[in-house]
């Protein structure tokens, strides 16, 4: 992992996001911050590097949006009245809108900021990792 590698760095970062995501509380910070750290070069490149690591950390979590719905979809299906009334149906798309766009902001943004951060150790202090 050489200085500058941006998609490695950012593809561990996101491995780092979806592991420490799944149990710590802002964990994509985490993540970031490890992808921004072995970046290097200056904040902007941390920055982006985060949000890259971010955004490929989101594949999973949106697979699993499309795989809940499906089968949430499915059931509202196969239940008693077989069938989604289009009030429900309406709600629960805009539910699930509401909540992939909650699961973007959340973990790009954490894992830029965490980019950012992981930068700023790296060129600004004395921590050797």
């Amino acid at each position: 992992m050489a200085e500058g590698d941006t998609w490695i760095n950012a593809v561990l970062g996101a491995v780092v996001n979806i592991i420490a995501g799944s149990f710590i509380p802002l964990g994509p910070l985490v993540g970031g911050a490890i992808s921004g750290y072995l970046q290097g070069g200056d904040r902007g490149d941390g920055l982006r590097v985060g949000a890259l690591a971010g955004l490929i950390a989101l594949v999973p979590i949106f697979l699993l949006f499309s795989l809940l719905w499906s089968v949430a979809f499915g059931f509202m299906m196969t239940g008693p009245g077989m069938g989604i009334p289009g009030t429900a149906g309406g709600l629960g798309f805009v539910v699930l809108v509401f909540g992939f766009m909650f699961a973007l902001i959340y973990v790009v943004g954490l894992s830029a900021l965490g980019g950012y951060l992981g930068n700023y150790i790296k060129q600004d202090t004395d921590v050797d990792i």
